[in-house]
């Protein structure tokens, strides 16, 4: 089969793209091409549980209503997500905002109390509310409840928080369960650990996975979103060993597999662990998510609803 080139035109739509894409079939075109398509299946299949793993400053890189919304529209069954995003996310909740940045003088940034995350900005303030106001609901929580686990904690948070744009609060109101095992790597963590000085709590890791495991097993199919690498991406497929890997998968990532790094590995390579069952469908699309999963996301909802 012949590689046809694609042709754009001023009228097209997102779904027109995505077909001359498809049409082009090969490199990053058909990557994006199969990964539209293998998601509109995943949504569309009601037996299926899709897992989102998230890594990476998704929240400050513009993704957290995209997160937020598909969670409130049922589309994800469990969010597996690093610290650093729930910690950004209840930034937002309390206020605080993610700027654009122009210009990298990172000691004179120091100075001005504004961190940077590629170019993106944060100011010391809105941490300061931020330390505030969870401490305060540290307290409301382990008042009553001083042994939790992490989803649990982060469940409780939720229901906190009044920000209706929140991630962690529409999981708390869609009973989306929000997994963070890496959660003391944070900001969010630091604060726990700060709380820990005065009280004496439980945060139970192990018991996440007792809810986590009947959610795989309850589940007929199992899906995956996989944007980043790391910890969340390593947790979302080894949850599912035990059943024999997950049934289709979308990963994007900008990390390499040459040095053996999970974050880099392609899909196929978790066949091996029984992460990924023999002749599940899978796709890898190497590229920013910030930039490739809004186009395919809106590529499949589009498609979804023909």
């Amino acid at each position: 089969m012949k590689v046809n080139h694609m042709k754009i035109t001023p009228e097209m739509k997102i779904t027109d793209l995505i077909a001359e894409m498809g049409r082009s079939g090969v490199l990053g075109a058909g990557r994006v091409y199969r990964a539209t398509r293998l998601l509109e299946r995943m949504i569309l299949d009601d037996e299926m549980a899709i897992f989102m793993s998230v890594a990476g400053p998704l929240v400050p890189g513009g993704m957290r209503s995209i997160i937020r919304d598909m969670i409130d529209q049922g589309i994800i069954s469990a969010l597996i997500t690093s610290g650093a995003n729930i910690t950004h996310d209840l930034l937002e909740a309390f206020g605080g905002a993610h700027y654009r940045g122009r210009g990298f003088d990172d000691e004179r940034l120091h100075e001005e109390g504004i961190g940077r995350i590629g170019d993106v900005y944060t100011r010391s303030e809105d941490f300061e509310v931020f330390e505030s106001n969870i401490q305060e609901i540290f307290s409301c929580i382990f008042s009553s409840k001083p042994h939790l686990s992490i989803q649990e904690l982060l469940h409780e948070i939720g229901g906190y928080i009044s920000d209706d744009e929140s991630i962690i609060a529409t999981a708390h109101q869609r009973g989306v369960p929000v997994y963070a095992p890496g959660l003391i790597d944070s900001m969010l963590g630091l604060q726990l650990w700060m709380y820990t000085q005065d009280n004496r709590v439980c945060l139970d890791a192990v018991r996440d996975m007792h809810s986590l495991s009947d959610l795989v097993f309850s589940s007929e199919r199992i899906g995956a979103v996989i944007l980043g690498g790391g910890l969340p991406k390593h947790y979302t497929l080894a949850s599912t060993i035990l059943r024999g890997g997950v049934d289709a998968a979308v990963q994007i990532t900008m990390d390499r597999s040459e040095t053996g790094s999970l974050s880099g590995a392609p899909l196929e390579e978790a066949k091996s662990w029984a992460k990924a069952r023999a002749g599940s469908n899978l796709v890898t699309v190497i590229g920013d998510a910030t930039a490739l999963f809004p186009l395919i996301l809106t590529g499949a909802l589009s498609r979804a609803e023909l």
